[in-house]
């Protein structure tokens, strides 16, 4: 009970009459409120926008790329040959090429800055470099608003939140690009934390292509993974090309993989999600077969994978189809992941280190021996994040004096935007990751 109702009183002033000051700031809220009503209702269709989009390209994607990009260099096995028609006679010549020959270089994957975005990008791209990230960030926020149709700073701001490990800011672009361009965004995939030892580690990436199906047949191919890791901190497997499993192959796998963590070595895993996806398709709760091994490595390669709630679910099958305590999720911290659909590295490409800053020094050195090796010359770039003007301009001087054919694969765009303002395209090919 009130203060007045206790002594039967009442208040019979009249409340002032609002001013045009109140009148405003509560229409002001209003609109506010109502502004932020409509942005999360359009964020929700966008979201679900996106959600169909996904599981249309997903179902286009296994049947346009089921099979893996073909290795630099490798030729593409024959495919059956086709009856001639009048109107494409030679139609069966172009098949049988190989793709680095079929493609132009206007069809490679290249991405070329937009005319009217060129200054906006070019001065974001130096800022970057020099390390002001933050205000990269800034000038990449504004323009993306009044960026049009043109997709390249779009990509430049995905890049800079994966490499500065900003998921949260990442996934709400990825509805606002979800809902500009009614396409799918950009996955999430953070970079790998390296191990001290191979921060700064540059050269010829030791790579093991499985294919196939992994049966105890692989033993050579991992003893020359397990000699490799004595002198090299990076290392790649490829599972793309693997097509089916058995429990004594997986039995070598999983061995394998945990001396490699054990011994503190990057791993860099190409077609491990579909490894994994094959594995779950041999299996089945309350089934047990000879061993435990193909559940055990599924848990491993989900591990690796970081995929948390994957691992927590699956180790809950394997607990009640073995009877025993489930595993524990560990999260990694030196394992990086590529697409299959990505160009397979070949042991001939030269892997750059995450940063370039300052001098280049004995990486230099290193890039002329490789050059003694090879005619063609093929960067690495999966896991450089930053080069800075500096050295971009002093690896431009030294590549230019080699007569070479010289690439960049899979470089992230704001580093491609650096590159070509300093003139790589004229003595290089560039090939940005997809997006």
């Amino acid at each position: 009970m009130g203060l007045f109702s206790i002594f039967k009183k009442t208040d019979t002033t009249p409340a002032p009459a609002p001013s045009d000051d109140d009148e405003a700031a509560r229409l002001a809220a209003n609109s506010e409120t109502e502004r932020q009503q409509q942005q999360a209702r359009q964020r929700e269709i966008a979201r679900a926008t996106a959600m169909k989009i996904d599981a249309i390209e997903s179902a286009m994607t296994f049947d346009i790329f089921n099979e893996p990009e073909p290795a630099w260099g490798s030729q593409r096995a024959a495919r059956p040959a086709k009856p001639k028609t009048a109107a494409g006679p030679d139609t069966q010549a172009l098949d049988d090429l190989p793709t680095t020959i079929l493609l132009r270089d206007d069809d490679l994957p290249q991405q070329a800055v937009a005319a009217e975005t060129a200054p906006v990008v070019e001065e974001i791209a130096i800022l970057y470099a020099n390390g002001q990230g933050a205000v990269a960030e800034q000038l990449l926020t504004a323009s993306v608003a009044e960026a049009g149709g043109d997709r390249t700073v779009w990509w430049m701001l995905f890049d800079l939140y994966q490499v500065s490990g900003q998921r949260e800011r990442f996934d709400n672009l990825s509805i606002d690009y979800a809902s500009t361009f009614e396409t799918s965004p950009p996955p999430w995939n953070a970079p790998a934390e390296p191990a001290a030892a191979s921060s700064g580690w540059a050269g010829l990436t030791p790579t093991e292509a499985f294919a196939g199906v992994l049966d105890p047949r692989i033993d050579a191919q991992l003893e020359r993974l397990r000699q490799a890791a004595a002198a090299s901190p990076v290392l790649r497997l490829e599972f793309s090309r693997v097509t089916a499993v058995e429990p004594a192959g997986c039995a070598l796998l999983l061995d394998t993989l945990r001396k490699l963590q054990a011994q503190q070595r990057e791993l860099i895993l190409v077609g491990a999600d579909a490894l994994a996806a094959l594995i779950r398709d041999g299996i089945a709760v309350g089934r047990r077969d000879d061993t435990e091994a193909p559940w055990l490595l599924l848990l491993e390669l989900l591990q690796l994978l970081n995929r948390e709630k994957e691992f927590e679910e699956t180790a809950m099958d394997y607990c009640v189809t073995f009877e025993v305590s489930p595993p524990s999720f560990t999260a990694p911290h030196k394992v990086a992941t590529a697409t299959a659909r990505k160009v397979s590295a070949s042991p001939d490409r030269f892997m750059l280190p995450p940063l370039l800053e300052g001098q280049l020094g004995p990486l230099l050195g290193q890039i002329q021996h490789y050059a003694d090796q090879y005619q063609t010359l093929v960067f690495d770039c999966s896991r450089l994040a930053r080069i800075d003007y500096a050295c971009a301009n002093q690896l431009h001087a030294s590549l230019a004096q080699l007569d070479k054919k010289i690439e960049f694969r899979d470089v992230n765009h704001l580093v491609t935007a650096l590159l070509r303002l300093l003139g790589f395209a004229d003595i290089a090919r560039i090939y940005p990751h997809n997006y």
